[in-house]
């Protein structure tokens, strides 16, 4: 038995037993990385679909992916991965692919455009020393790195990881405590913490899904703008548009011309503004 530290939840897990997160296993009373190098998703993406707009645009990444995630958000896009019945079926088909063969692959697809490797598609935080030792290969290599996370993770795995990640985009899902503690099951003060320390060492751009009747009012987005403006007003929001999916299908996709009126008031404390799913 022993305490993963990796998020808020600091699992107690059983000798051989995985943590909330599906990622985390006890072996010989030590917490480790239980899903590492155990690739369920792997391709070659636009920079713009992590999204990051002010980041090496045009640029193509190699975009890898694992299994589990320490939220539980009902309209999860890649359910199929992160927290689903299935995300437990697959995990147990997950192809090895080892830091080096994948920092390998990356550069043998530099001539076709590609600039680095993307983290994404689970959450790659929980897995976060696969992530340091590829992306330390990455660099080595001449390349970029790139982190797409919830940003739910302590201090300590963010200073492991920083001198190799280039760029990263954090959801912040919302501005409530509430709704991170209700609806996704999440820890907010986490997410916040991380995103201020993850700003003073790379590039940063957030991500907040729009979600009718939980996160989408007015006064709301005020706050939340607020606070990212009181970091860097030059940090690029990302406001996209939801839609019923897995879990969360009892209620309409987020309406487009609200989606632009939030922009338009998120302009007006932050220089980047960006809408998504429109």
């Amino acid at each position: 038995m022993a305490i993963c530290k990796v998020c808020f939840r600091h699992c107690d897990i059983q000798e051989g037993s995985a943590g909330f997160c599906g990622g985390r296993v006890c072996k010989d009373n030590t917490v480790r990385c239980g899903n590492y190098g155990k690739v369920t998703s792997l391709a070659l993406d636009p920079i713009e679909k992590k999204p990051l707009r002010r980041f090496a645009p045009g640029s193509l990444i190699l975009s890898v992916g694992s299994y589990g995630c320490n939220l539980r958000c009902p309209f999860c896009q890649n359910h199929s991965i992160s927290w689903s019945d299935e995300a437990k079926r697959l995990a147990a088909r997950a192809e090895y692919l080892s830091p080096e063969t994948l920092a390998e692959t990356a550069y043998r697809y530099k001539k076709a455009g590609n600039m680095g490797v993307a983290f994404t598609y689970n959450e790659p935080l929980i897995g976060w020393e696969y992530v340091r030792d590829t992306a330390r290969l990455v660099h080595e290599r001449g390349m970029k790195n790139v982190l797409v996370t919830n940003g739910t993770a302590s201090s300590e795995v963010l200073q492991e990881l920083l001198p190799y990640i280039d760029a990263m985009n954090i959801d912040l899902k919302g501005f409530t405590d509430r709704y991170y503690a209700e609806v996704l099951g999440g820890d907010r003060e986490m997410v916040m913490q991380f995103i201020r320390k993850a700003a003073e060492g790379c590039h940063v751009e957030l991500t907040t899904l729009v979600v009718p009747g939980e996160n989408d009012s007015e006064e709301e987005m005020a706050e939340l703008t607020d606070w990212v403006a009181g970091i860097s007003n030059e940090i690029p929001l990302h406001i996209s548009r939801f839609f019923p999916q897995f879990k969360m299908t009892d209620r309409e996709a987020t309406d487009v011309g609200h989606i632009y009126r939030l922009a338009e008031l998120a302009g007006e404390k932050l220089k980047y503004v960006y809408t998504g799913n429109c």
